[in-house]
């Protein structure tokens, strides 16, 4: 889908590329370039490429405005994925700390925290307003950094399966692409995420172990070692891996249902809101699936991350098979839901800013092959 030049956004300040007598009246700078190209100072540049504000040629030193978009699949855009993600995740992740701190608690000690309600006036009556954040700051950072490989890569790989599976097969089994590519994204993202993860959880669910990550981290550390920090790796990528490929598959064909049932415009056609309308939706319904399809692995990952020495075996029977599908699991579909079809709405529309289409509505593009 192409972007109309008038359409997008430049990242370079707009004075940058102001017209003469803008700069001048900005910065006073007429005089010291004139100055400069009479000294040799400053190339001058060619009369024909600089037009004045009547439309006549002029000799005035100029920046012009770029006209230039990212490439496709060229290292900045890979590079414009990698910080949207950030984005994405990161501030999302952030903004729901108090869902999960909540969540968290029921998982660890459904007793105290008997649901969402009560497990929030629990919070506030023991620890206060403040108390609701607890853990924000490897939140931030553990996500943000999860974001950044899960984006950034997601797209490398996406175009590299559908290289090697060739324009007609990347049509037929997109989904398998989507798949693919979102699983081995994670499969390094959850490496990024995993330290921050394990500090985060301790901090939330041991009352007194921490503070927050200054003084978590190394703790946990000189108790068990850099190991400890990822003690919960195998569970989390249990958890997130199946995550993101439903997360990335179920949004890539909701985004393609939507456009071919539900709007009648073609995709790059509709407006730059209606597209981030579409991705929005789609991450919240794909968000949906996400919670239920990862649940068991995260009561896992809180489990093993808060009890010292615990096995997998020791949750199962801690926990029960059933309480391991259903425990918190109600608060997580709405905070998953939320979370991934505004981690969607930021991605996409970072996209946008930047000059890039938002994601999905059609088949992963091939490398076109060399006659």
């Amino acid at each position: 889908m192409a972007i109309s030049d008038n359409s997008r956004q430049s990242l370079l300040p707009s004075f940058l590329y102001s017209s003469p007598s803008s700069t001048k009246r900005v910065f006073g700078l007429d005089t010291a370039l004139s100055n400069a190209n009479h000294h040799h100072m400053l190339p001058r540049l060619p009369s024909s490429n600089v037009v004045g504000d009547a439309g006549a040629p002029s000799s005035r030193f100029v920046i012009p405005a770029p006209k230039e978009k990212i490439e496709m699949f060229s290292p900045a855009f890979y590079a414009a994925c990698t910080a949207g993600g950030i984005l994405s995740c990161g501030l999302t992740h952030t903004a729901v700390t108090p869902l999960d701190l909540v969540k968290c608690n029921m998982q660890i000690n459904p007793t105290k925290y008997k649901g969402i309600s009560s497990g929030f006036g629990v919070l506030l009556k023991e620890q206060g307003a403040k108390g609701l954040f607890k853990g924000w700051v490897p939140t931030l950072l553990g996500y943000s950094a999860q974001g950044a490989c899960k984006m950034g890569f997601y797209e490398f790989f996406k175009k590299y399966y559908s290289d090697i599976a060739g324009p007609e097969f990347a049509t037929k089994y997109k989904t398998l692409i989507y798949l693919a590519g979102s699983a081995s994204a994670e499969l390094i993202a959850d490496v990024a995420l995993c330290p921050m993860e394990a500090v985060k959880v301790r901090v939330q669910t041991q009352p007194g172990f921490a503070r927050g990550l200054s003084d978590g981290f190394p703790k946990i550390v000189k108790a068990e070692g850099a190991g400890g920090l990822y003690k919960g790796l195998v569970p989390l990528w249990g958890r997130q891996i199946p995550y993101t490929m439903m997360k990335f598959a179920c949004f890539e064909n909701i985004v393609e249902l939507l456009y071919k049932y539900s709007i009648p415009t073609p995709k790059d056609q509709c407006s730059k809101s209606l597209q981030l309308g579409v991705s929005f939706a789609g991450g919240y319904i794909a968000g949906v699936f996400c919670a239920v399809v990862s649940h068991p692995a995260d009561n896992l990952v809180s489990f093993l991350n808060n009890a010292k020495g615990a096995t997998v075996g020791d949750a199962v029977k801690k926990i029960g098979l059933w309480g391991l599908f259903t425990r918190g699991l109600p608060l997580r579909i709405v905070m998953i839901g939320t979370l991934t079809g505004a981690q969607w709405g930021i991605y996409d529309s970072f996209k946008v800013f930047v000059g890039l289409p938002t994601t999905g509505g059609g088949a992963p593009i091939p490398a076109v092959a060399k006659a």
